[in-house]
């Protein structure tokens, strides 16, 4: 289900207005697509926030405007804390889309018990689908993912009616020995070793 934002127009669009609009708790956003006129809207900050949090690429426009969108470009502050500027772009639920969505990792791998470390290699992949049926996530299943294994895109659970865009051999996680791991246990057996030879000779020669 679509994400709703509740929309006002815009008159004004300069520097002061929007930093009067941010400061109002409402984000400053702008509509276009479907050969339409751009339109120049804000949004309020709670609902973008939840938006981004489910990770929802879908929206219902509603109030001074109607419209279903996709989130197309999310403009952060330089801390990367505050959203300063959204772009939607006008779709039809049922038209074909190619978004980006994130990977969401499922089970405890099976090379974690055997010493290894599991690396994430790629967060997000590339997908198409009806604009009405984007996920918020796709899931990819690691339990049986050994110490020098991988999974790749290939092994992704996808749902009905979506397509994979990202290309199949793309590797998405992978389980590798940590550094050093294989020295240090034969470091570790090699210095009793010594001394022990050395006590047994101490002890032959007197």
């Amino acid at each position: 289900m679509a994400e709703v934002l509740e929309t006002k127009k815009r008159e004004q669009v300069g520097s002061s207005a929007t930093e009067r609009l941010r400061r109002s708790g409402r984000v400053p956003a702008v509509l276009y697509g479907h050969g339409e006129a751009n339109e120049h809207l804000s949004v309020p900050a709670k609902q973008v926030k939840t938006l981004l949090r489910r990770h929802s690429k879908a929206v219902e426009l509603a109030g001074d405007v109607k419209e279903t969108a996709l989130v197309s470009q999310v403009q952060w502050d330089p801390l990367g804390i505050e959203v300063l500027h959204l772009d939607l772009i006008r779709v039809n639920l049922k038209e074909l889309v190619q978004v980006t969505v994130a990977i969401h990792r499922q089970g405890d791998a099976a090379g974690i018990r055997q010493g290894g470390l599991l690396i994430d290699n790629v967060h997000e992949v590339e997908i198409e689908c009806s604009a009405g049926q984007i996920p918020e996530s796709i899931s990819l299943n690691v339990t049986d993912l050994e110490l020098g294994g991988q999974k790749t895109a290939a092994d992704l659970d996808l749902p009905e009616g979506v397509t994979l865009v990202t290309p199949v051999e793309t590797v998405l996680a992978h389980v590798e020995q940590p550094k050093g791991a294989s020295e240090e246990p034969a470091d570790a057996l090699a210095e009793p070793e010594v001394i022990s030879k050395g006590g047994d000779k101490a002890g032959e020669e007197g």
